[in-house]
């Protein structure tokens, strides 16, 4: 195995010199990579822990405009969201789809007009829009009526995506180090300087303790929760853009209601909760929004916020939720730029990106606040701040045409590309069928390859996940652990019994690269 140096060797420019060296695997961070590297640029990606193991994994899942922003007058973000979501759902159509929203109106939250004008908005405010638009309901006649208690009469229905988060980072990845970016996991930034008008990067493996040092031209600082850590503590610069932490929290519930909609639920204090079709079996309830002063690595839901999303949607639904009902939970901690708003419901979801020369110095851009559904066009306006510096990055844009790994999903779509694997892979059955081509598009016929049984699929560790599986997950997607595995490239966390987990542990603990069958 090559050596972090030898490494550096073969991927950097020549001199070894970079052009850009990027400081966060989330999805701002993989976005630049990716468009970048793209662009021609050479690139080296540096991630402390797992890609996405933070902010970009704990969202709502959602690919969206954001229809409470038009409340903050958020009307530019709103329309490049909405702009961006349709190029997503062409880019990423195997892990982005559309779903539909219900908002049952209750006039002790927002008016009727209110909803009726925000709904208008959001349907007109982007053009091209592909997506079924804004119609009224009446839940006496609609099955979107069928699971709410009955207290509500009439309401909303909207169209919104949806999206694997964890994935969208991991393809990102996939794409950028297809185009010759280093994408390095378990890998920290430890200190920067400026010497002789390039950076100078410490850099560290932090399962060996290996350090090197890599120069760029470049730095960009997409660390998300730690990006003023980045900033003012490794890379000894001082900004006036400051990043505020609001902690957002989701619980999993068995599922509270059949059909393929999802719930937008408005509560007493203004507040909405959504609630969302999830794994099949279940249901996704959340976010809160709690001011968060701590560290921001890990992070749990408190008791009063799982109270608080039980009692949200329990107000309208037959079926309450209570704690004792949650089988999953999960907490992040979202960067948002601080605009000094005193509600942190109210902070701007808009993204700040700020470049810092020190003078005339080697340059570095920070990444302020932002959203999972801009971070394909966060990524093309960092790249356009830096063209002054970097002229190679003057090639025109592209990724907003370009399909994500496994996106190239052939005649038919995703069905299209769901009947031909069945076809070649009976044996598969339904359920994990429908899984692999969800999770990796057009890549699932790689994993799984020249199998005619599920015995050639090698062992098994629950819910379809199979040695083949694994194997490509550690050879094309950085996984490593069965968090990664179970949690981040897929949710069979959910799925799987602890034994099969330990029997997942005991098999990663116990391979040697090339020895277990691969599919990559």
């Amino acid at each position: 195995m090559a050596s972090m140096d030898e490494t550096f060797r073969t991927t950097a420019a020549p001199g070894g010199l970079l052009d850009l060296l990027v400081v966060g695997g989330g999805v701002n961070g993989t976005g630049i990579a990716r468009d970048a590297a793209g662009r021609g640029a050479s690139v080296l990606l540096v991630e402390q822990d797992d890609l996405a193991s933070h902010t970009s994994s704990a969202s709502t899942k959602l690919i969206h405009g954001g229809l409470r922003y038009l409340e903050y007058y958020e009307f530019r973000l709103v329309r490049e969201a909405l702009i961006e979501r349709e190029k997503l759902l062409r880019i990423a159509p195997h892990i982005i789809w559309p779903m539909r929203f219900v908002l049952p109106y209750t006039p002790q939250a927002r008016p009727a007009w209110m909803l009726r004008l925000g709904l208008f908005l959001y349907d007109h405010l982007a053009p091209n829009m592909t997506l079924p638009k804004c119609k009224s309901l009446d839940f006496r006649t609609s099955s979107a009526g069928q699971p709410l208690n009955g207290k509500l009469a009439r309401g909303f229905a909207y169209s919104d995506g949806w999206v694997q988060d964890s994935r969208l980072v991991v393809l990102n990845a996939m794409d950028a180090k297809a185009r010759g970016a280093d994408i390095r996991t378990r890998t920290r930034m430890v200190a920067a300087r400026r010497v002789n008008g390039v950076w100078e990067v410490d850099i560290e493996n932090m399962l060996d303790g290996t350090k090197t040092t890599v120069r760029a031209r470049v730095l960009v600082n997409a660390g998300g929760p730690w990006v003023s850590e980045v900033l003012r503590e490794r890379a000894q610069v001082e900004s006036t853009k400051n990043v505020r932490l609001v902690k957002g929290s989701h619980i999993v519930v068995p599922r509270l209601f059949d059909g393929p909609q999802a719930y937008i639920l408005q509560n007493p204090d203004k507040r909405i909760v959504f609630a969302i079709p999830y794994e099949q079996k279940f249901t996704l309830i959340g976010t809160t929004d709690v001011p968060w002063t701590q560290a921001p690595g890990d992070v749990e839901i408190s008791p009063e916020e799982i109270s608080y999303l039980c009692e949200s949607v329990s107000r309208y639904f037959t079926k309450p939720v209570t704690p004792a009902d949650v089988v999953w939970s999960y907490a992040g901690v979202r960067p948002l730029y601080d605009d000094a708003a005193k509600n942190a419901s109210a902070v701007t979801r808009d993204y700040v990106l700020d470049v810092d020369t020190q003078g005339n110095q080697a340059p570095m851009l920070s990444i302020f606040g932002g959203k999972i559904t801009t971070y394909r066009r966060l990524a093309e306006h960092a790249i356009e701040k830096l063209q002054p510096f970097l002229p190679v990055l003057s090639a025109p844009g592209w990724t907003a045409d370009k399909v994500l790994p496994g996106g190239d999903l052939g005649e038919g779509g995703f069905e299209g590309a769901l009947g031909r694997l069945r076809a070649q892979a009976p044996f598969l059955g339904a359920d994990l069928s429908w899984r692999l081509v969800r999770n990796y598009g057009s890549r699932a016929t790689e994993i799984v390859g020249d199998a005619h049984s599920m015995e050639d699929m090698g062992e098994l560790f629950g819910a379809g996940l199979s040695v083949r599986e694994v194997e490509y997950l550690i050879a094309n997607e950085w996984a490593q652990t069965t968090q990664d595995i179970l949690w981040r490239r897929s949710r069979l966390g959910l799925h799987v019994t602890d034994e099969d987990t330990a029997r997942l542990e005991a098999y990663l603990k116990a391979r040697k690269p090339g020895t277990a069958p691969t599919s990559a």
